[in-house]
């Protein structure tokens, strides 16, 4: 189970976006990183295409490029502070995270 998962809201700890927030768009497992909406946002300049009989014409795409776990934390739902994620069982035998500032379950 992942401390972090799409939909998730985080807030940034370190790095140029220091301090702001968003939701979670894609977690990549394998490199450690995820795709916040609204952080970290690049360009990239494309050069015109020509698809099939239709011309692309030249433009700069803003997109969200991903930031290290490392630098990101949780927000908690139901205190609404940035947190570390714990994990517990419930009664019925299901993992779930809980916010070890407030102590509620997470999911």
């Amino acid at each position: 189970m992942q401390r972090i998962k799409k939909g998730d809201t985080v807030a940034v700890i370190a790095g140029r976006d220091i301090g702001e927030t968003g939701k979670v768009l894609e977690v990549q497992k394998k490199d450690n990183r995820v795709v916040v909406e609204g952080i970290n946002l690049r360009k990239r300049h494309r050069r015109a295409q020509q698809v099939g009989g239709r011309q692309i014409p030249a433009q700069i795409v803003e997109f969200n490029a991903p930031i290290d776990l490392s630098n990101i934390m949780l927000v908690c739902p139901s205190c609404g502070k940035s947190t570390r994620v714990g994990y517990r069982f419930k009664d019925d035998g299901n993992k779930v995270r809980w916010c070890k500032k407030c102590q509620q379950d997470i999911d």
